[in-house]
């Protein structure tokens, strides 16, 4: 066949189209026997029906007249002319690091069906597909030897060769191995530090898992999160076992040298866990400022401890809710008697009681809330029902009522700073000041009740708050609605006035400490020299006035503090 389209009449009553995955101009032609006539130039063009312009755009004609095609993904340019074909784009789709780097169960899904892009069957495409099924629903490998499944498929294709569960095992490594690469390559050229996340976790059949999760900004400054690993952790789950599983982590990785903050719960091994990680990758000289900044708190974990322990004083209140949603919830009938009384309330079934998990204290949040909505329901039940013996008194319904409005600020304190998709280590310091003021002012107060419990809660946020990551606060240094001015205002108001501008001056130094390692840093990856000096000197003015020549070795800081 002819790659280009021609034109049999001088009317247009004849045109034939030759098929091609690209655009085609048509030309009128003159008939035979008058070539003098002049003709019209028209032009057609046709949808592209390759699926490779899923992944390319077409870009503007140059002045050479050759039309190109750049990689939605990588942004690499081919030629795009029809006499080149599509097969160097294909074969580019196949190897390129920046596809599929979503996760693995919408790897092969486009727009959240699972309809292919073309209308040819091809069977390494149905491989994929059937491989990033298994996956995302968590399917046996056993799924492809299923009986019903087969003649599914043979009705579907007669000649579809069916693969075995050993050949779906090994195409799900396959894709397993492929994606652990393109991460590896993602973090490769991520430009900053690399703040990871761990912890452990038991199953219902008491066997250990660890977890390894990476948060980076990638070469376009986009936040990323990655689990990098979930595996088996055998015991003992003490601090040595855990540091010597995350060094492996990281090797495996190779980013044992990019490490920036590791972010544990409060338990004792994770102390001793990250005490013996920061001298392994010290010895490898792999830290900033001597491993200072290595080991990071999780204070969503710490806020769990602090009201967990003020909810421990209202222990009578808070079990009795428990029950009254235990009951409730206890029998069909129970249930249906319940609604009866919303109903005779003129209150919104919908909304729902909520029974809570004690070692949560965000959950008993939550009981708390929706058995308050349903206050009136709860003292109907308990005239209708001789059996309901739980119900509050209306001055411990009061006192409920005050200790949900005073808990309402950590849940939403603890649901920020649960956030995976933004970043928040520029809002810890204002959330954890405000925290700490507001339980000030209730121990402060004329309620013996909310003091005596808040007292509790201080005492306990008083203890992680002499030991939290100072990096934390100059993070809020660098977003430029508040800067030094509010930590400056904050320690005053935690520690007075001399203590605080002590502390304030310990933060400076330390900032001052962190911009100079990346002075050091831009020193010896610097092809020029000659901007070294003047950098050096200008340290301790660029933390109020930073001028055009640093921003260059300030972005690495803000890189790797601001998105934590």
């Amino acid at each position: 066949m002819s790659s280009s389209p021609y034109v049999g009449e001088t009317d247009g009553s004849h045109i034939n189209v030759e098929e091609n995955d690209d655009l085609i101009d048509l030309e009128e032609m003159p008939t035979p026997g008058e070539a003098t006539t002049t003709t019209k130039r028209m032009t057609r063009k046709r949808k592209f029906t390759s699926t490779v312009w899923n992944h390319f755009d077409i870009l503007p004609e140059q002045p050479d007249k050759k039309r190109r095609c750049k990689c939605k993904h990588c942004g690499i340019i081919y030629l795009a002319d029809s006499k080149y074909g599509t097969g160097n784009m294909k074969r580019h789709i196949s190897t390129c690091v920046r596809k599929d780097m979503r996760d693995v169960g919408q790897l092969l899904i486009n727009s959240g069906s699972m309809s292919l892009s073309g209308n040819k069957f091809d069977a390494e495409t149905f491989r994929d597909l059937l491989t990033g099924a298994i996956i995302m629903h968590d399917l046996p490998f056993q799924f492809m030897e299923f009986e019903g499944i087969r003649a599914v498929l043979t009705y579907l294709k007669p000649d579809l060769h069916i693969v075995t569960r050993n050949t779906c095992k090994a195409d799900c490594l396959k894709m397993f191995k492929r994606e652990k690469q393109n991460i590896k390559s993602m973090l490769e050229v991520s430009p900053g530090r690399i703040c990871l996340t761990s912890d452990c976790w038991s199953s219902l059949t008491t066997d250990g898992y660890i977890c390894l999760t990476a948060h980076f900004v990638d070469k376009e400054w986009v936040l990323r999160k990655r689990i990098l690993n979930f595996c088996y952790m055998p015991p003992p789950h003490n601090g040595i076992s855990l540091s010597e599983k995350i060094h492996n982590f990281l090797c495996d990785w190779g980013i044992d040298l990019r490490v920036f903050t590791l972010t544990l719960d409060n338990a004792s091994a994770n102390d001793t866990c990250a005490s013996l990680l920061k001298t392994q990758l010290l010895n490898k000289n792999g830290l900033v400022c001597g491993g200072k900044y290595l080991h990071m708190r999780c204070w969503a974990h710490i806020l769990n401890l602090v009201v967990q322990d003020g909810l421990k004083c209202i222990d009578s209140c808070v079990t009795k809710i428990r029950e009254c949603v235990k009951y409730v919830k206890g029998s069909h009938v129970r249930k249906q008697k319940f609604l009866e009384c919303v109903a005779h309330s003129s209150l919104d079934s919908k909304k729902g009681l909520r029974q809570d998990v004690p070692t949560r204290w965000n959950s008993t949040y939550i009981m708390l809330e929706s058995a308050l909505y349903y206050r009136r329901a709860f003292m109907h039940l308990e005239l209708s029902d001789s059996n309901f013996k739980h119900c509050p008194s209306r001055d411990e319904w009061e006192k409920v009522d005050k200790i949900k409005k005073f808990l309402a600020l950590f849940y939403a304190i603890t649901n920020l700073f649960s956030g995976s998709k933004y970043p928040t280590a520029n809002m810890y310091f204002p959330l954890v000041v405000t925290a700490y003021l507001r339980m000030k002012d209730e121990v402060d107060g004329f309620d013996e009740y909310m003091s005596s419990m808040v007292a509790v809660m201080l005492e306990k946020f008083k203890k992680y708050w002499e030991d939290f990551n100072k990096v934390l606060a100059m993070a809020i240094i660098m977003d430029p609605r508040y800067k030094f001015h509010f930590v400056d205002w904050s320690y005053k108001m935690i520690y007075g006035v001399e203590m605080g501008k002590t502390k304030v001056e310990e933060l400076r130094w330390d900032l001052k400490s962190l911009f100079d390692h990346y002075v050091d840093i831009s020193q010896l990856t610097s092809k020029s020299t000659s901007l070294a000096p003047t950098i050096h000197n200008a340290s301790e003015s660029c933390l109020d006035n930073t001028s055009e020549d640093l921003m260059k070795v300030f972005v690495n800081i803000l890189l790797v503090l601001y998105f934590i």
